[in-house]
């Protein structure tokens, strides 16, 4: 494939209907992992809970235990860190519970297409990128754990979709690798995604500081594989210009699965989408200009008044000068100008303070 052009950082990327970018509402992507429970219709039930909380994609994960790693039970194939999730599994026996059979996909990517969802995903190996393209899947994503695979990466990008890339565990010098592979096999459409792969990931590890860095350094579009539980670190991370932001999803965290523990459920899938939506909208500009509301509370605004009634030429003084709400009179910058002036006509009290008052 010939090199392209790379896009810019502010350059829109269009997945089917969707438009994603700086100009336009986060791109939500509701993951399912291995929350299916290997029920397929608890994976539809899924693919329909993601569609009404408002998610605009579901990723599904695309790979076998065989395609993943060795059925044994020693050494480094086996999980005995007490702080993982999945301690006391093989890692063989972990892929077998969480992967997701690839005869589900079809009917799972038809229900979401009925319902106006993008379902498309992650492929782990070559033979994972050649069965999604029989699907017609409309853009991939590779994990971080793959990130450094060079050939996958390459293959995905043949295909001409979008890539987005999750950049966990990456050196920046592992990033800039991943990045110049992929651009120099002509991705033109590609994103970045700040992760952290911890399951779950404590916030204070997250560095969303790094999501405007990496968008300058590479300059490609930016977002947010988000671990940690709750929906503050997503919102946040789009106040830094994430445009993408992944979650993994299930229907209950009690009902248990691989990833349940630090999934959201549906409702706070559906805050997700509207609280990330806010936070866009909030960005705005750099603008110091009134809004029509603030144009109309103008009037509320503290300014001079006259607090006592006054005679022609009684001075004006601090006792019968206030500065008060509302805001027909003078600014209150004038108040110690006005001291001492006398007023030219009686002045009855609860008067705005003006220049035709003074003598």
């Amino acid at each position: 494939m010939t090199a392209m052009t790379p896009v810019t950082a502010t350059t829109s990327i269009q997945i089917e209907n969707r438009s994603i970018g700086p100009d336009h509402e986060p791109f939500i992507i509701a993951e399912m992992s291995g929350n299916h429970n290997q029920s397929l219709d608890r994976a539809l039930e899924i693919v329909e809970a993601a569609a009404r909380s408002g998610a605009h994609a579901l990723k599904l994960q695309t790979y076998t235990a065989e395609t993943m790693t060795l059925d044994l039970r020693r050494d480094e194939f086996f999980i005995d860190d007490e702080k993982s999730l999945w301690k006391g599994h093989s890692l063989y026996e972990l892929y077998e519970k969480a992967h997701t059979p690839w005869d589900w996909h079809e009917p799972l990517m038809k229900r979401g297409k009925e319902l106006g969802l993008t379902v498309f995903s992650t492929p782990f190996d070559l033979t994972a990128v050649d069965f999604l393209e029989d699907l017609n899947v409309p853009f991939y994503k590779i994990a971080s754990f793959e990130n450094t695979d060079h050939a996958l990466i390459r293959k995905v990008v043949a295909t001409g979709k979008p890539v987005i890339i999750s950049t966990g565990m990456a050196s920046v010098a592992e990033i800039a690798e991943t990045v110049d592979v992929a651009k120099k096999a002509g991705c033109k459409d590609l994103v970045l995604l700040k992760c952290t792969s911890s399951y779950p990931a404590s916030p204070d590890t997250i560095n969303l500081r790094t999501i405007p860095h990496l968008r300058d350094m590479f300059d490609v579009q930016v977002g947010l594989s988000d671990h940690t539980l709750g929906v503050g670190a997503a919102v946040a991370s789009v106040a830094l210009g994430g445009t993408v932001i992944e979650k993994h999803f299930t229907l209950s965290r009690a009902e248990g699965g691989v990833d349940a523990a630090f999934s959201l459920e549906p409702s706070e899938m559906a805050l997700l989408v509207q609280e990330t939506k806010t936070a866009w909208q909030a960005m705005g500009r750099v603008c110091y200009e009134r809004t029509p509301g603030e144009t109309s509370s103008m009037v509320f605004r503290r300014s001079l008044y006259i607090s006592d009634d006054l005679q022609k030429g009684e001075p004006i003084t601090e006792k019968n000068l206030r500065s008060i709400r509302p805001g027909k009179g003078l600014p209150p910058k004038y108040f110690d100008h006005l001291l001492g002036k006398r007023v030219r006509q009686d002045v009855p009290k609860g008067t705005p303070a003006s220049w035709a008052l003074i003598e």
